[in-house]
């Protein structure tokens, strides 16, 4: 493939199981050197989309391309290439840390050092220690560990830092950076918002099957929305040459006695022809504040606030 090409394509994929759909005529890329998060609430269809690309199953249409293969037709051609780190762990249950480490980098003809690995996810002193015995933290970073030791092109990562302290959710994100330099592509899914704004590039969120709102995080956070910009200032200013210098839309309004409000799409322009305004009538504005929607008040906004089971 060229190195233009995307390392995932999905296009137009439909799953079912049985009178359910899980994945409904969903489209979307991951490029080479870039994070992409896939969003969404329970039986969305996130890990359904994931394990079509990972090859576990194929779609009933559609089709999925990973490093330019299909990834149950070319799968013993795609599986050297890419690295999977399961939500469920994926490891056998009496072995030891350290030799399931090893067992998955005897089958990549250029390994990381899995010592490395295990000194740098924290694992050094769990090597011994049978799988079904570590803590989920524990087993967490172990099947990430599992998936980097191949040097893979592609990764996918199901539910990355579940279970793990704010400690390991940190070297996490740093490693994941550290493939995005090295020009891995990297597809995760994530109930962590924050964690979602501060990996991906792009998000993709979807609902039902279907991709309901895609960009990067500024984008989808912006998109549709209205800001909202506070300021103090004395009471009862003539609002009048505000609203003329805004941008079409803009209503000012004093909220409560020196206390105003602007809500639209608040860019530094309309900031500044804020402050400008109160410099020409000679007013000093305080406690200025921006309020922006957030990442998780956007999900809710798409998917709807009741629980999934």
């Amino acid at each position: 493939m060229n190195a233009s090409d995307p390392a995932v394509s999905v296009d137009g994929v439909l799953k079912r199981f049985g009178e359910t759909t899980a994945v409904d005529g969903l489209s979307f890329e991951v490029a080479r050197a870039e994070v992409v998060a896939l969003l969404g609430p329970n039986g969305a269809g996130k890990t359904t989309t994931v394990e079509m690309c990972e090859g576990f199953s194929a779609p009933d249409a559609g089709s999925v391309r990973v490093l330019g293969l299909d990834p149950i037709a070319d799968t013993d051609a795609l599986r050297p290439r890419i690295g999977v780190m399961l939500q469920g762990g994926g490891a056998y249950p009496g072995s030891k840390a350290g030799e399931m480490l090893d067992l998955v980098a005897a089958y990549s003809a250029d390994p990381l050092d899995p010592e490395w690995l295990l000194d740098t996810l924290g694992l050094r002193d769990a090597r011994r220690t049978p799988y079904r015995r570590l803590s989920g933290g524990q087993q967490q970073r172990l099947a990430l560990a599992c998936a980097l030791v191949g040097r893979p092109e592609m990764v996918f990562l199901d539910e990355p830092t579940a279970g793990m302290d704010a400690q390991a959710r940190h070297l996490v994100w740093e490693l994941i950076d550290a493939l995005r330099r090295d020009g891995v592509g990297v597809l995760l899914t994530t109930h962590m918002m924050d964690e979602a704004e501060q990996l991906a590039d792009r998000l993709v969120i979807i609902d039902h099957g279907r991709v309901v709102a895609e960009g990067t995080p500024t984008e989808v956070t912006s998109a549709g929305a209205e800001g909202q910009l506070h300021f103090n200032a004395p009471p009862k200013l003539d609002l009048g040459l505000l609203t003329t210098a805004l941008p079409e839309g803009f209503s000012p309004k004093e909220t409560s006695p020196g206390s105003y409000l602007l809500c639209g799409d608040i860019t530094p322009q309309v900031l500044a022809t804020v402050t400008a305004w109160c410099a020409r009538i000679d007013v000093l504005p305080t406690d200025i504040r921006i309020d922006q929607r957030r990442l998780e008040d956007v999900f809710l906004e798409l998917t709807g606030r009741e629980l999934r089971s």
